[in-house]
């Protein structure tokens, strides 16, 4: 019985309870908390609101998009005024990146987060009321409780900043602001909360996995003890990074940026509410944490599958991509080596719905809302699908995105960020032969007449990149023919045959006088399963689409975390920490050996060589390897609009023009239309205020101890 309401919070929002209606004023707290079903119903009201705006990657109803999947690597072009007049200019892509919205934009995540925390107040502090539910399940569901109300305050800190730390009973946000002036906590105290408050929810819940034999969504959408301690690592990696911890390991910031930002952060008291002063213990603390994920005792690991040996290219599976032959992992069985699993089909799958969370990578998910497909991952799905499968065809990546996948050699490709960096590689290379040799033999996946730019990438590459040219998975449901769609976007054309090179098709996939067109030329395959198309182009056809699980929190987010925060202390450098329990202590330094332990499975996996030990030992070098593997692996999952920020890399990297194909060309100007270009239509900007969301006029208001996030207005 605990956790069957739970499950409809986490799988079918839409369909959950609402306090405000279902708990009237004639039912007391005393009432709710002695029967059975509406106890279950308030813990999941308390969850109900991990959606929208508070989700990583779904989307959210009311703008097509879930924001902070978009930084420097992806962006959509639905909602662009330009071409559109449906939907207010403030929900536009350009108005996103531009900083040009307003106080109350996006306000639902701070309500609704709140909202959650005193949902889940209430319910830890009375559950032990209802003696019909055992003592072990009321623990447990305490715990749940918990978990969920120190997830708020972790997805609260991660977009505003720094939030105001309620009561423990818990404080009706409803209330007059005279009965609720709170102010906000520093970060390092949220951080500290949100950690101890972890700690609790993993003592009180009684799984560390939710792989008990029952694979039920009411089971496999419960908060676990592993994730109670992986939303604990999170909390403290962003703690120690530099927007929140003073400055860099090195004394400086990047790109001149100057902490006059953190400065000017201050409660009405006058006390800074980032750090001021740089402490690398902080980074030992977030590495010890995530040592607490990896020797827990759920035994996480990355998905992987075995080798495909097939060529059926009509079931969407293309030929074996083969990783590379490197002599050290090529030569050796999972884990220590990629000889007997399949890279591609190891990511792809796990992203695209092939998979199920009964998997030992995924940590923690929110579902994936399937009655509610506009705030779904459906959604993101259909605006990435081409035309050709009646899909929106316009969630696109970056040049920049492509050119951070490795060759599968680990090289970087060749001209890699030329444009960005001023040395015009124009067209970077040449093309696959358009008849007679087979370039889907001999370049698998690439089909006949695509850039070979695109050719011996990683197998990361050809599970996410939609480049022009590349071979889609399902037929046209548009026509008769059962070949896969390859898939052009010149101008003014339509969309080939796998087994051609004309510009015969059914739909027009490239520039439009429309919303629905690829800006760089560039689409998204991440979260594609090879049975998603949409049987007509309406709004509402989702029904081909194969429900996918958000990845919220996964083990390979943990293991790239721990690198990351081992890489960043000081040579020599120790530090002694216990663990979650204290059943045990970690002697943390900056080990080359430990920093393998995040770094070398996400790689093996992946298909792709590992660094140099030239590249180990230089600690800079590696930071900026950390980060191009997190750019990678987690592209497209809400993870680096946050770690631009944390790092303070965002005055840099989303102020560079995006670069794209130059898609104005028709497939007679194919070699212009491989020169890469500036997008002009893809605006991008950044300035201090962007680091945190605003708070609205109406919170402000209603608390008068509340400060506003530093570059946005207090009132109208």
């Amino acid at each position: 019985m605990v956790g069957a309401a739970l499950s409809a919070a986490l799988v079918s929002c839409e369909d959950t309870l609402d306090a405000d209606k279902y708990f009237d004023e004639r039912e007391t707290i005393e009432t709710v908390f002695t029967d059975v079903n509406e106890t279950n119903g308030w813990l999941a009201e308390a969850y109900s609101y991990l959606k929208h705006e508070l989700a990583d990657v779904m989307t959210k109803e009311w703008n097509g998009v879930g924001f902070h999947v978009f930084a420097d690597d992806i962006y959509f072009g639905d909602r662009d005024p330009k071409y559109d007049n449906m939907y207010p200019y403030m929900q536009s892509y350009n108005c996103f990146k531009q900083g040009d919205y307003d106080e109350n934009f996006g306000s639902d995540a701070w309500t609704n987060a709140y909202k959650g925390i005193y949902q889940a107040s209430v319910f830890i502090h009375n559950v032990d009321r209802n003696y019909k539910i055992k003592e072990v399940d009321r623990i447990d569901m305490k715990g749940q409780a918990r978990f969920v109300r120190a997830y708020y305050y972790w997805l609260l800190l991660r977009r505003y900043g720094p939030v105001p730390i309620l009561p423990d009973e818990g404080a009706d946000y409803s209330l007059d602001y005279k009965e609720l002036s709170f102010p906000r906590s520093t970060y390092e105290q949220c951080a500290e909360y949100i950690a101890s408050e972890m700690v609790k929810a993993a003592n009180e819940l009684q799984s560390w996995s939710r792989f008990t034999g029952n694979t039920s969504a009411e089971n496999i959408t419960r908060p676990t003890r592993g994730a109670a301690l992986a939303t604990r690592a999170l909390a403290y990696l962003y703690a120690a990074s530099p927007l929140a911890n003073g400055q860099l390991a090195n004394g400086q910031h990047p790109g001149g940026v100057t902490d006059g930002f953190a400065r000017s952060f201050v409660n009405k008291d006058g006390t800074p509410l980032l750090g001021l002063t740089y402490d690398e213990s902080k980074w030992a603390r977030a590495a010890a944490a995530c040592r607490d994920v990896m020797e827990c005792e759920a035994h996480y690991e990355l998905y992987h599958s075995g080798v495909y040996v097939t060529d059926n290219k009509e079931a969407g599976y293309p030929k074996t991509i083969k990783p590379f032959d490197d002599g050290d992992f090529s030569t050796k069985g999972w884990p220590e080596g990629y000889a007997d699993i399949d890279p591609y089909i190891s990511y792809r799958d796990l992203f695209n719905g092939a998979v199920g969370l009964d998997n030992t990578e995924i940590i923690f998910s929110r579902g994936y809302n399937a009655n509610s497909p506009h705030a779904s991952m459906n959604g993101f799905v259909t605006h990435a699908l081409p035309i050709t499968l009646n899909g929106f065809n316009c969630h696109g990546l970056t040049q920049k995105m492509v050119d951070a996948y490795y060759l599968n050699d680990g090289r970087d490709c060749q001209g890699k960020d030329s444009e960005m960096n001023g040395t015009g590689e124009a067209r970077r290379q040449g093309w696959t032969s358009s008849r007679g040799e087979n370039a889907y033999t001999k370049y698998p996946p690439l089909g006949n007449g695509v850039s070979m730019q695109y050719a011996e990438r990683e197998p990361r590459f050809y599970a996410c990149v939609a480049f022009n040219g590349s071979c889609w998975w399902n037929p046209d449901p548009n026509s008769k023919s059962t070949k896969l769609p390859q898939i052009f976007y010149w101008r003014g054309t339509t969309s080939s045959s796998s087994d051609s090179d004309s510009d015969k098709g059914t739909q027009n996939n490239g520039y439009t006088n429309t919303a629905y067109h690829l800006r760089t030329g560039i689409g998204c395959k991440k979260y594609v399963n090879p049975s998603d198309y949409r049987a007509k182009n309406d709004g509402e056809d989702y029904g081909n689409i194969v429900p996918k699980w958000e990845p919220a929190i996964r083990y390979a987010d943990i293991l790239l975390m721990y690198a990351e925060a081992i890489n960043e202390l000081s040579p020599g450098a120790k530090y002694t920490i216990a663990s979650w329990d204290g059943s045990k202590t970690y002697n943390v330094t900056r080990d080359v050996q430990e920093i393998k332990r995040g770094i070398r499975p996400v790689r093996i996996r992946a298909g792709v060589p590992d660094y140099s030990p030239a590249e180990y030992a230089d600690q800079d070098v590696l930071r900026a390897k950390i980060k191009r593997e997190r750019m990678i692996e987690l592209l497209a999952e809400g993870k680096r609009y946050y770690d631009l920020r944390r790092w303070m890399d965002a005055p840099i990297e989303e102020s560079k023009p995006i670069y794209g194909c130059n898609v104005l060309m028709t497939s007679k100007q194919k070699d212009d239309f491989q020169r890469i270009v500036p997008v002009y239509d893809l605006p991008t900007v950044f300035s201090d205020k962007m680091y945190f969301w605003p708070i609205s006029f109406e919170e402000l208001k209603r608390n008068r101890n509340l400060v506003q996030n530093p570059g946005w207005k207090y009132y109208n």
